[in-house]
């Protein structure tokens, strides 16, 4: 097992994983008969479902080493090469080589997996920076977060397939932003912004507020994104809610409706260069 320091405060991030984790599962294993309606443009509900689970298994490894891979070639070399832009062409080659579909083996394996995951991250150091996509190092907690986004960000896209309720709690769904994506930024976000998108010939800072995260100023120069000083001024300000600001950033629901909703608001002296900070600064649609 990865050698960790003494635990500190775990108990928010597992709670979140477990509840997040639990819903999904039998969200999986009730679509039974409906697995194979389209949740996305390109999955069905069976592959979101897949697609979580070789997300489970990858984590267990992260914490421990000796776990059981992935029977996908090259996979160390494949994720370290990763940018936010070729997320989907990743997704694409691990689902190639994990041809179960069938809803009760699949949450079978979510449920272990999701044991085995909360087990071997308890006594690691939530600062621990892990290896990540793109060369990235998030802390330990982040890498946890991370997956409750992606427990609810596919929850919703399946539960939206089979005509069934998905309530995203904000508190759980601040995680993301705050130990995943801060957490992240802190330490280094490695080559993952490394894209063809435009960049700004100016530093552009953006700060981030909401009811569950402390606020944040993200300053981007070129390609690197870091948190900028107390007291620094902002060029555009963004108070949001969670739940529909993951949904936003994530392709599924549109910017335009979340600022009708008013489930994202932008201020600041400056609110349009938000549009050239979100060309670099953005996440993947699948």
């Amino acid at each position: 097992m990865r050698p960790c320091g003494v635990a500190d405060n775990w108990e928010q991030v597992h709670a979140a994983l477990l509840r997040s984790g639990t819903r999904f599962a039998e969200l999986t294993r009730t679509s039974a008969g409906d697995s194979g309606a389209m949740a996305t443009r390109d999955w069905t509900v069976a592959d979101s479902a897949a697609h979580v689970l070789s997300l489970v298994s990858i984590y267990v490894t992260l914490f421990d080493p000796a776990a059981e891979k992935l029977p996908v070639p090259d996979l160390p070399r494949v994720l370290s090469a990763t940018t936010v832009d070729t997320v989907n062409d990743l997704n694409t080659v691990v689902l190639a080589n994990l041809l179960d579909r069938a809803p009760e083996r699949l949450a079978q394996g979510l449920d272990a997996g999701l044991e085995r995951l909360m087990t071997v991250s308890r006594g690691c150091d939530p600062n621990l920076p892990i290896p990540w996509l793109g060369d990235a190092r998030v802390p330990a907690v982040g890498v946890l977060a991370h997956l409750v986004n992606e427990f609810m960000v596919h929850g919703w896209d399946m539960a939206r397939a089979l005509g069934r309720a998905w309530p995203m709690p904000d508190a759980d769904a601040s995680l993301f932003f705050e130990r995943f994506l801060v957490g992240m930024i802190r330490h280094d976000h490695g080559m993952l912004l490394e894209t063809g998108s435009r960049v700004s010939a100016r530093p552009i800072g953006v700060e981030f507020r909401s009811a569950y995260t402390t606020p944040v100023l993200l300053v981007l120069r070129g390609r690197r994104v870091h948190v900028g000083d107390h007291g620094e001024p902002a060029d555009a300000r963004i108070t949001f809610r969670p739940a529909a600001f993951n949904l936003t950033m994530f392709g599924r629901t549109s910017l335009a409706g979340a600022l009708m909703r008013r489930d994202i608001s932008v201020g600041g002296p400056r609110p349009w260069l938000l549009a050239p900070f979100l060309r670099v600064f953005h996440l993947p649609h699948n």
